[in-house]
C-alpha cells in the first residue's frame, strides 16, 4: 500500500511539473506579465497589446458586451482615467486549461490598489495563438 502511495505521489508530482512546464501556459503567463507591467505604469495602449486588435474581440464588463479593439481600448480610457484612476493591479492566475494547442482558458482574480477607492474581481479570457503570438480574443471581467 506504501508502494503505491508513493507511486501515486510521485506520478502526480511528474504530471504537475510537466503541466508546470508547458511552453504554452509559461508564454501566456508571460503575456499576463507583459500586460500587468503596462498597466502599473499607467500605459493603457500597451497593455491592449496583448488583445487581439481586432473587430471581433469581445469584452465583458459590468456594463454588457462591447466588441472590437478600438471599443475596448476607448472603455479602459472612460472607466481608469489617468494614473490615479488605474491605480496599481495585481493579477492571481487561478486556472489554465488548454483547449486546443492554439487556444487556452485562463481564470484568475484581479485587484486594483487606488487612493480614490480599490476595486477587485474576477476574470476569464480566453487566448488564441494568432501569427505566433498569444492574444486575448475574449475577456469577461467583473
Amino acid at each position: 500500500m506504501q508502494k503505491l502511495f508513493l507511486a501515486t505521489a510521485i506520478l502526480l508530482s511528474t504530471a504537475a511539473s510537466v503541466s508546470a512546464q508547458d511552453p504554452a501556459e509559461t508564454r501566456i503567463r508571460q503575456v499576463m506579465q507583459t500586460q500587468l507591467e503596462a498597466w502599473n505604469r499607467g500605459d493603457i495602449v500597451a497593455f491592449m497589446d496583448t488583445y487581439w486588435k481586432s473587430d471581433s474581440l469581445l469584452f465583458i464588463g459590468s456594463k454588457g458586451l462591447t466588441y472590437g479593439w478600438q471599443a475596448t481600448l476607448d472603455n479602459y480610457k472612460k472607466a481608469y482615467p489617468g494614473k490615479e484612476g488605474m491605480g496599481q493591479l495585481a493579477f492571481k492566475l487561478l486556472e489554465f486549461k488548454k483547449l486546443a494547442n492554439d487556444a487556452y482558458f485562463v481564470v484568475g482574480k484581479w485587484q486594483l490598489t487606488r487612493t480614490i477607492g480599490n476595486l477587485d474581481g474576477h476574470f476569464s479570457i480566453l487566448l488564441r495563438r494568432i501569427n505566433g503570438e498569444w492574444k486575448i480574443v475574449a475577456d469577461h471581467s467583473s
